[in-house]
């Protein structure tokens, strides 16, 4: 659910703080005040492409942020996927937008990507705007619509959609012009041979740095070693020299105070320990290899195994791993008349294993869009509007229909009047009557709390559902329907919507006003939330325009009443 919402220099907007709540919060205000603004700003907190000419002129960047309160196990997901610490049941979103076209994106005040807020939005919210219509109704939309609601499982095709083009492609690689099999052998056997040749050893380019270090300076490391050498055990005022003297003294002190042993015993210690380091550095001096000629070996070596890895792979890992997989596909092409055999064996198999899956899909989209559309044919009258509506789910099961989500093509079909044929929704709807049917199809199939759908267990925190002038092309009685509708649908919902229609304005919980003012030569978008009296006042502005009457408030008040506010 969202509780807040920040816009700061978008657009015409300087600084602008909503506080949203539960049920249907609506917005209202002049035509040109910035409501569509408002929702604008979710889009891109949602993921949507940005474009510096958002930025308020004269700003050097615009800021948008939006606090939600979910426990949505889908956010939590994506929040552990993408390394990202969760908030309790708060999310906090801010995404930057500079005139110089670059942006930044934090998610509970930690930097994250576009990417990982298009990953967030579908648990969150949903976003209906007015030109959706038309496109809401593609191929791929229709067909996501209609699985949402069944709750399709697309897994078994997808995995077995995925197996038969990875045989396909293979299959195809086997199968090339002899021309090219022979490009791909001469190919494939230099890089093989040019690696094998190679005889690559685990890690053998950072042992080799670390030698070509020590060989590089030889002469430095030789005089540290030895100098180091000389200071702590070889020379007349080491530090061996001197705790051996020191080792006396308190031999001597010992016979007339005890209290010295102890001192004693660990000054023998520190001389072992001096002593046993001089040694080692004095071994590691003797075992140093000034050789020129064993440093022009190792950097010549380094040399090829950076070429390997420029060609191959980031690390002699990978280039291992690249000539393994060249080794294994020349014995696929020398044996290619067996693996081909095999392969269309596999390739018959994965077949039937999809076609089994998408058939079991397609047989619950079909029994499904049965139940759909009556639900969506009695939300539609509900709507004032008598229409027939159906889900058409065709398509055969050739292997040119295949893809990951099965082989069904889904069509709306709607007939808007008696006697009329049934057409394809996009294509005889009329503005008003797409919005109707999309909102009856919001209202059977929107998710209700934490991406619940009716054919799923809900949760506690409602999902927020926002629509952008959902009444194009409506009023009257038809208007009054869709405010009813849109306050039924903020039950398990939070919803909130743009309107210029005082019949749907007139159901809201929480009503906002969105007015524009002009100071210092600037434009100024406010919002604020309407008290009791306000709202009436602003509901009959919508009913007569600019000036208020009394007749205007008296409608207002009525329709405020009879929505059951």
């Amino acid at each position: 659910m969202l509780t807040e919402l920040r816009v700061e220099n978008y657009a015409v907007i300087d600084n602008v703080v909503v506080q949203f709540a539960p049920g249907l919060n609506l917005l209202t205000g002049e035509t040109g005040a910035g409501k569509s603004i408002l929702i604008d700003a979710l889009a891109l907190l949602m993921g949507e492409k940005a474009s510096a000419e958002v930025v308020r002129h004269g700003a050097e960047k615009a800021i948008l942020a939006a606090v939600f309160e979910t426990d949505s196990k889908a956010v939590e997901a994506v929040l552990e996927a993408n390394g990202l610490d969760g908030n309790g049941g708060e999310l906090i979103i801010r995404r930057e937008i500079s005139v110089n076209g670059k942006g930044r994106v934090f998610v509970n005040n930690q930097p994250a990507t576009v990417q990982v807020l298009k990953q967030l939005a579908p648990p969150l919210a949903a976003i209906h705007a007015q030109n959706e219509n038309v496109l809401y109704f593609d191929a791929t939309a229709r067909l996501a619509l209609l699985d949402s609601y069944a709750a399709t499982d697309r897994a078994a095709v997808a995995r077995g959609f995925a197996t038969w083009v990875e045989i396909r492609k293979r299959i195809d690689d086997l199968e090339r012009d002899e021309q090219d099999r022979l490009r791909l052998v001469d190919l494939w056997s230099f890089q093989r041979k040019e690696i094998e040749d190679a005889q690559l050893q685990p890690e053998e380019d950072v042992k080799l740095e670390a030698e070509k270090r020590v060989l590089a300076n030889s002469e430095k490391i030789l005089g540290a070693a030895m100098g180091a050498y000389d200071a702590l055990y070889d020379g007349e005022t080491s530090a061996a020299v001197a705790l051996r003297g020191a080792i006396k003294y308190l031999e001597e002190l010992g016979r007339y105070d005890l209290r010295f042993a102890e001192l004693k015993a660990a000054l023998d210690s520190a001389r072992i320990t001096v002593e046993d380091a001089g040694i080692t550095l004095r071994d590691y001096a003797e075992g140093i290899d000034a050789s020129p000629e064993r440093l022009a070996e190792v950097e010549d070596r380094l040399v090829v195994l950076e070429r390997l890895r420029r060609k191959y792979g980031r690390t002699l890992e990978q280039v291992v791993a690249y000539g393994e997989e060249v080794a294994r596909r020349l014995s696929e092409l020398e044996n290619k008349d067996e693996l081909l055999k095999h392969l269309r064996i596999q390739l018959a198999n994965a077949a039937a294993d999809y076609r089994k899956a998408a058939h079991a899909v397609s047989k619950h989209r079909y029994e499904t869009a049965r139940k759909l559309e009556k639900l969506v044919e009695s939300e539609v009258s509900d709507l004032a509007m008598k229409a027939r509506f159906r889900i058409e789910v065709s398509g055969s099961d050739d292997e040119v229909n295949w893809t990951a989500s099965g082989f069904d093509a889904v069509q709306y079909l709607i007939s808007a009047n008696p006697g009329e044929p049934l057409g394809p929704i996009e294509n005889i709807a009329s503005g008003g009557e797409l919005s109707r049917v999309m909102l009856a199809l919001k209202a059977v199939v929107a998710p209700g709390p934490s991406g619940s759908t009716r054919n799923s267990k809900k949760n506690s925190t409602p999902k927020t559902l926002i629509f952008d002038e959902i009444d194009t092309g409506i009023g009257g009685r038809a208007a009054e329907a869709v405010g009813r509708k849109l306050k039924s649908l903020a039950g398990s919902n939070q919803v909130i919507c743009v309107t210029h229609l005082p019949q749907i304005a007139s159901f809201a919980d929480h009503h906002y006003l969105i007015e524009k003012h002009e100071a210092n030569g600037r434009t100024r978008t406010t919002v604020r939330l309407l008290a009791a009296k306000e709202r009436t006042e602003e509901v009959a502005r919508m009913l007569s325009g600019a000036k208020l009457t009394q007749e205007s408030l008296q409608n207002a008040e009525s329709m405020i009443k009879a929505a059951g506010n």
